[in-house]
């Protein structure tokens, strides 16, 4: 409604102070028409506006800056007070939640102090009764157990075929799984850092004591809930190891509910266990509450129903009561309650597996909370509080995200009948598994990869893959490491090879050769979802040739690249980076070929034996002596293991099959070794009794090494090592190498940051590194704003007096973690003829945060 409007003008100088003026509707509607186009107009637009708007000519330029000011701090003041109100009715809305937690847990603690004193009556009428008595409670017990196994002939007395059998069936797994969601039927513990607030997740919760494996999870979500549970539903879209989701049979229910029988394939993390699939009854309705209930169920021969289709690559699982409870909230949005509580049969797969299949807390953060966080994620792309760069629509950054893992799924498990066959290696050995998938025209399905595969994909793929076991090496920091240091690991010849596959002329096959020509990567982020638990990024290689005929050859390559779980505050989540090359047009159904890696921890084991330490382990290997290495422990009596599945695909050409094939065998196996050089690197090295990596033996480090500690005796007049300073070059290097104290070299470049150029491997454990990562890594990024400005007053005194000692500090590692140390010495590096050739610097008694 358009009214007029009063604004009393500032009192600038020129201006009567206690002057009024008076907007025509006119007026105000060629206002605001600026206002929307321009809300912050220059001088020289507000005279302009003047000139050319005969309805604004009796009002002065700066009454028109007036105006624009306070339709600005009015726009401001509604924007806040409307934030205000989002955040009143989520915290409304979260204090609901909690005050029916707080019930649920009150009604839990009388629960258990019933049992309580029952059991104590019981012990004590127990202990003043005879034996005749105690054999009248084992015959009564014995009628409760007829009576309760007469129960069974019940449920196999029902009929697939008659509706009302299966919502017989429905209703009972609804009771069930109502009183998990709000009641006390699962002893519900909450999660170690699932803090409930307005601005976190929600309430998590894992079991205890309790049949199989489960997980709750109640949250908000500013959706509808019909909304809510039309996401839910769409379990491939969050899921990430679903496979497919086939709705068998759709059934109305009386109630005005739908019951659906549903057959589900699940994709195995790792290369050595078998896939799970479920057979469910899935049961969805409106509550008398107004709220909407969506639960599921096995259907197996104890609860009766039909049988579902039989599958000889699958193990299957059982699914108990499970499923959605959706209310609408007060102002808008719902409150979600999700229960996931899962048998998977972990007695099907080898000892040292068995944790991914026992573990609450995996389950947690793959299903329940992956669940309510997609649902969040879309409400705020609805909302628009989530910007992307590119143009790209959220919806297609999500499907580049689904493709990525879907295929890495898919070279991980290699199904049969998606194509995939063992391909035999030629040296005998069987550490790295080869398939190949001569029907690539499977890929071009949507349910894959996208609408079309580009015909230079050639006669097929090939995946190599293999899995291997970490000891004390925490995923996230293994996956960041990775992300971040890829020279340490990757061979450019092969990302070369990879990304020409996107072409009509590839190159030839290269040799995967450790050492090779590195490649600069720079990252170039793309989205990440609202609580950045995963990251999807274009990562750009900058091309290098390997000699000067090769040059023609030298260009950037393109991956894209998503990474997750490398938060390391995450109870018992795993943590990936996959990636695919890409090509420079990156269009919406590029074709993507995914490899990577995927880091998954098992659960902490209390053994009885002393500590071992820290050790890579083939995977293979670790399951024919599962039990000889369950009863080792690491430090304290805990083992900390997680398993580590490598897969990386390629496209070959008939003719270049073998080759392609010996490549990615070699290539495979030369990422296990460097891995495992990584994990030694980056695992904590107190108490372990794992032997340090061996020191570089090459003429220049022996050199370097001399150049160092003849400098140091030079400008400080002592010896570094407290020995003889004519001991041989070779002895010098194994001294410096295992010394106590962190001791780097850095460049020292006058246009250039000075970056790190070779450290002990005390320095190495400190920056959290190896030698090939170190040259990565600049000198202002790990010290501190108090370090560097040390560093720079005492510059002019190292490069005159040739050393100086830094006051106590706080550095940075590679990892992000911070290094206190009590004191640094610098020095300069003189090389034979006396010339600069680099700063060293030796850390004092430092230790991490």
């Amino acid at each position: 409604m358009m009214v007029h409007t009063m604004h009393r003008e500032s009192p600038d100088k020129g201006l009567d102070s206690g002057k009024y003026v008076r907007y025509t509707p006119e007026q105000v509607e060629a206002l605001e028409r600026v206002y929307t186009e321009c809300p912050k107009p220059s001088s020289l637009r507000r005279h302009q506006l003047i000139r050319e708007s005969p309805i604004l000519s009796n009002i002065e330029p700066k009454q028109i800056k007036v105006w624009f000011q306070n339709r600005r701090c009015r726009e401001k003041q509604r924007k806040e007070a409307a934030r205000l109100q989002t955040v009143n009715r989520k915290l409304n809305a979260m204090n609901k939640l909690l005050m029916e937690e707080n019930d649920r847990l009150q009604k839990q603690v009388s629960h258990l102090v019933y049992e309580n004193g029952h059991m104590k009556h019981q012990l004590h009428t127990a202990s003043g009764t005879t034996t005749d008595n105690s054999c009248e409670s084992v015959v009564v017990s014995g009628q409760q157990h007829q009576q309760q196994n007469s129960n069974h002939p019940q449920h196999l007395q029902r009929d697939a075929n008659n509706p009302a059998g299966l919502l017989s069936i429905a209703e009972e797994a609804l009771a069930e799984f109502l009183s998990k969601a709000t009641g006390t039927a699962v002893d519900w513990v909450q999660m170690i850092g699932m803090k409930p607030g307005p601005d976190s997740i929600g309430i998590v919760s894992i079991s205890r004591n309790c049949s199989g494996i489960a997980a709750r999870a109640c949250g908000l979500v500013s959706l509808e809930p019909m909304k809510v549970a039309e996401i839910l539903k769409d379990r491939q879209s969050w899921l990430r190891d679903c496979r497919c989701v086939d709705t068998l049979s759709v059934i109305p229910a009386g109630n005005g509910g739908t019951i659906e029988l549903i057959y589900t394939q699940m994709y195995a993390p790792t290369t050595l266990a078998a896939a799970r699939d479920f057979w469910t009854l899935r049961y969805s309705t409106c509550l008398e509450d107004g709220s909407y209930v969506v639960c599921e169920r096995s259907l197996t021969s104890t609860t009766g129903g039909p049988n579902g289709p039989p599958s000889s690559s699958f193990v299957r699982a059982e699914m108990r009561p499970s499923g959605f409870l959706i209310r609408p909230c007060d102002g808008g949005g719902s409150i979600v309650h999700i229960v996931d509580h899962v048998d998977l049969d972990a007695w099907s797969v080898p000892e040292v597996m068995r944790p991914l299949y026992e573990s609450s807390k995996i389950l947690a953060q793959k299903m329940t909370v992956a669940a309510l966080r997609h649902a969040r994620q879309i409400a705020q792309e609805t909302s628009g509080e989530v910007q992307y760069g590119g143009g790209r629509q959220p919806a297609v950054l999500r499907t580049f995200s689904q493709k990525l893992c879907r295929g890495f799924n898919d070279a991980v498990n290699g199904f049969v009948d998606d194509g995939w066959s063992p391909l035999g290696s030629n040296d005998g050995a069987e550490d790295i598994s080869v398939m190949i998938n001569l029907s690539p025209g499977k890929f071009g399905g949507p349910s894959h990869y996208g609408s079309s595969f580009l015909p230079s994909f050639g006669s097929g793929v090939l995946c190599a893959k293999a899995s291997m076991l970490l000891e004390n090496v925490p995923p996230a920091v293994l996956v960041r490491f990775l992300r971040e240091h890829r020279s340490e690991w990757a061979d450019y010849g092969v990302d070369a090879y990879a990304a020409a596959s996107l072409r009509a002329s590839p190159f030839a096959v290269p040799c995967a050769r450790a050492g090779g020509f590195p490649s600069n990567q720079v990252i170039l982020p793309l989205a990440q979802t609202v609580e950045h638990e995963e990251f999807l990024e274009v990562v750009r290689l900058e091309g290098h040739a390997y000699s000067p005929e090769d040059m023609g050859l030298a260009r950037d390559i393109y991956l894209l690249q998503l990474c997750s779980g490398v938060d390391e505050n995450v109870v018992g989540g795993c943590a990936q980076l996959v990636f695919a090359p890409i090509d420079e047009s990156f269009a919406d159904d590029a074709p993507l070929l995914p490899s990577g890696f995927r880091v998954i921890p098992l659960e902490h084991k209390s053994t009885p034996n002393g500590a071992s330490g820290n050790r890579t382990l083939d995977l293979a290997s670790a399951l024919e002596g599962s039990t000889r290495q369950g009863s080792e422990a690491g430090p304290n009596g805990c083992n900390f293991r997680s398993v580590v599945t490598i897969a990386f695909q390629f496209t070959f050409d008939n003719h270049t099959r073998d080759s392609v094939a010996s490549m990615a065998r070699q290539y495979v196996r030369s990422i296990v070794g460097s891995i495992q050089r990584v994990a030694l690197a980056i695992a904590p090295r107190p108490g372990s009794s794992i032997s340090p990596m061996s020191a570089p033996t090459s003429p220049e480090a022996l050199t370097l090494v001399r150049w160092i500690s003849r400098s140091y005796r030079v400008h400080t007049g002592a010896d570094l090592f407290g020995s003889d300073s004519q001991t041989s070059d070779d002895t010098l290097l194994r001294q410096l190498w295992s010394h106590t104290d962190a001791i780097l070299c850095c460049s020292l470049k006058t246009n250039a940051s000075p970056v790190f150029t070779f450290a002990n491997q005390t320095g190495l454990d400190m920056l959290e590194t190896t030698l090939v990562a170190l040259q990565d890594i600049m000198l202002d990024k790990t010290l501190d704003e108090s370090g560097r400005k040390a560093l720079c007053s005492e510059f002019p005194k190292i490069m005159q007096q040739g050393y100086a000692h830094l006051p106590a500090g706080v550095c940075e590692s590679s990892m992000g973690r911070l290094v206190s140390y009590e004191q640094a010495t610098v020095w300069k590096v003189l090389e034979d003829d006396e010339s600069n050739h680099c700063l060293a610097f030796m850390f004092v008694n430092w230790s991490f945060v």
